[in-house]
């Protein structure tokens, strides 16, 4: 195994799904297909591309299965769908997505919120999912467990819990797991206990992390997961995103402070940072509004010019 092999944090952008969902303004698809075409060409594994949820729950979603006809697919790169039940999967499986993404919560009541039905009404639905995907070879399937790390209405989630809904996953035949951070509320601490728990029963090549930075914590969560074994990491591209159905839910951790931060510190992603940098910069044209990610604004170090004479003589 090479130092890139062992020591690659991997980032797997979600601004397309993830990030647009919450946005008041509809963007048009040619714009949605144009965002994710520009993604493909970053160096990213996978890209969550859309969702099959009804549009009535996340209208600005409603056009998921043009954006999969017209994407321009990249060569190693694995277009995902997010799917709330077999409905979904089925539109999704039509629409050629290589990854279904299934989603419950470990909080009821976040579960009643989010897809209005109970955890075990959720993972009997992800049993007939289950099912028929398999019958596509090529498809593969990660298993969600949103408000991994706590939940707005129940405050902190047992971490047995959340340890028991990973191991149910990989019973019922998902290769990926993700442990999802979906209201901001982890540190450090909780996430570096929770993932050596985890990966005790989910190999590092199928575990993802997805953290929102709604308190300031985000990247901090990232580096005390990666010290805990972790190497997959969802991000939206300037910080996009956030759950409609958890209050005050800011965005996801920033893909372009992700990989600045990791190259920074030395740490290989494969990314091309500065490629994602130009393309943060036409978010604020495409949503209506300023986004949260930092080195899109400020540049990378790198880009710094050298302080004049003058002013080191000072």
């Amino acid at each position: 195994m090479t130092r890139d092999d062992s020591e690659r944090l991997i980032v797997q952008e979600v601004a397309p799904r993830d990030g647009l969902q919450i946005e008041a303004k509809w963007v048009e698809t040619a714009d949605k297909i144009a965002l994710i075409d520009g993604l493909s060409e970053c160096g990213f594994t996978r890209i969550e591309a859309g969702s099959f949820v009804s549009p009535k729950a996340i209208p600005v979603l409603r056009d998921g299965d043009a954006v999969f006809s017209g994407i321009r697919r990249a060569p190693g790169v694995i277009y995902v769908a997010l799917v709330p039940n077999l409905k979904g999967a089925q539109r999704a499986l039509a629409a050629r997505a290589d990854e279904l993404n299934l989603v419950m919560s470990a909080s009821e009541t976040h579960n009643l919120a989010n897809m209005r039905m109970s955890c075990d009404a959720s993972l009997a639905g992800f049993s007939e999912v289950v099912r028929i995907a398999k019958e596509y070879r090529h498809v593969l399937l990660n298993g969600t467990v949103a408000t991994a790390f706590g939940c707005p209405f129940e405050g902190r989630i047992d971490e047995d819990r959340v340890v028991s809904i990973a191991r149910t996953y990989r019973e019922m035949g998902m290769e990926g797991v993700t442990l999802a951070d979906t209201t901001g509320m982890a540190n450090p601490r909780q996430v570096e206990r929770l993932v050596s728990r985890v990966l005790e029963h989910v190999p590092a090549s199928a575990l993802t992390l997805h953290f929102h930075n709604t308190r300031g914590l985000g990247l901090a969560n990232v580096l005390a997961a990666y010290q805990a074994g972790a190497r997959r990491f969802d991000a939206a591209l300037g910080g996009l995103g956030g759950c409609p159905f958890a209050p005050g839910a800011s965005g996801n951790i920033c893909t372009e402070d992700l990989v600045n931060m990791c190259h920074e510190m030395g740490i290989p992603t494969g990314i091309d940072l500065l490629k994602l940098i130009a393309l943060s910069r036409t978010l604020p044209a495409l949503v209506g509004h300023d986004v949260p990610g930092q080195v899109a604004k400020a540049g990378r170090n790198a880009d710094l010019h050298p302080v004049p004479a003058y002013v080191r003589a000072i």
